[in-house]
């Protein structure tokens, strides 16, 4: 079992930048494919960004592309997400978890999720 702790959200202005981390812990990181999913108030959980047990494949919703990046760093077992460019319908809570199998955009075909972290951009 892989435990996540997501962190880095705040408050920001529209058009700005935050990086998200998500640090993790009990399991073999390395081998493990991630994705980072967002919900905002009153919405459905929503994939954003997935990334490969090593980095070299990443995929992202239409909505975040060319905007977020996705990262990671297998020594440090954290996963990251870089934000750019932020918009106010970017604001929500942003969870990362470890990928089972499946298709990569079904939060059903996630296990171990984070506690969350809450984003929220300004007008």
């Amino acid at each position: 079992q892989v435990q996540l702790v997501e962190s880095g959200g705040g408050l920001v202005q529209a058009g700005g930048s935050l990086r998200l981390s998500c640090a993790a812990s009990g399991s073999i990181f390395s081998f493990n494919p991630m994705g980072w999913y967002r919900q905002a108030p009153g919405k459905e959980l929503e994939f954003v960004a997935f990334i490969d047990w090593s980095g070299g494949v990443t995929y992202y919703a239409e909505s975040v592309k060319g905007r977020f990046t996705i990262s990671r760093d297998n020594a440090k077992n954290t996963v990251y997400l870089q934000m750019n460019s932020l918009k106010p319908e970017d604001t929500a809570v942003y969870y990362c978890a470890t990928y089972n199998s499946g298709v990569y955009y079904y939060a059903e075909n996630f296990g171990s999720w984070g506690q969350g972290t809450q984003v929220t951009v300004s007008s």
